[in-house]
């Protein structure tokens, strides 16, 4: 059994058990969240497709951490004018656990 879910703007095919990194997330770690932007649910070969949204379509997860990414260089120049730009920047992120999908 998986589902397609979508939270910060993307979208995740998940099973229980799953560990993923989305973007950051309001809650605690250990705590546990529900999101119902499931786009569809496969369960014993049957899936299903929302539009948008499965009606009644449930992913509990439980926070395990927050964290930040890797850093990557953002550097901006322009040839022959002595235009130098450098930037860091480090993407915030939430490990999350699927607990269990409800369809």
């Amino acid at each position: 059994m998986y589902a397609i879910i979508e939270t910060g703007g993307k979208q995740y095919r998940v099973a229980e058990g799953d560990t993923l990194f989305v973007e950051m997330l309001d809650n605690e770690p250990g705590e546990s969240i529900e999101i119902d932007r499931v786009l569809a649910v496969s369960k014993d070969g049957q899936l299903t497709v929302g539009s948008p949204v499965v009606e009644g379509a449930k992913v509990k997860f439980k926070v395990k951490r927050h964290g930040r990414g890797k850093k990557i260089i953002v550097f901006k120049y322009k040839a022959k004018k002595n235009y130098r730009r450098k930037k860091g920047h480090r993407q915030p992120f939430s490990e999350i656990e699927v607990e269990k999908i409800e369809a």
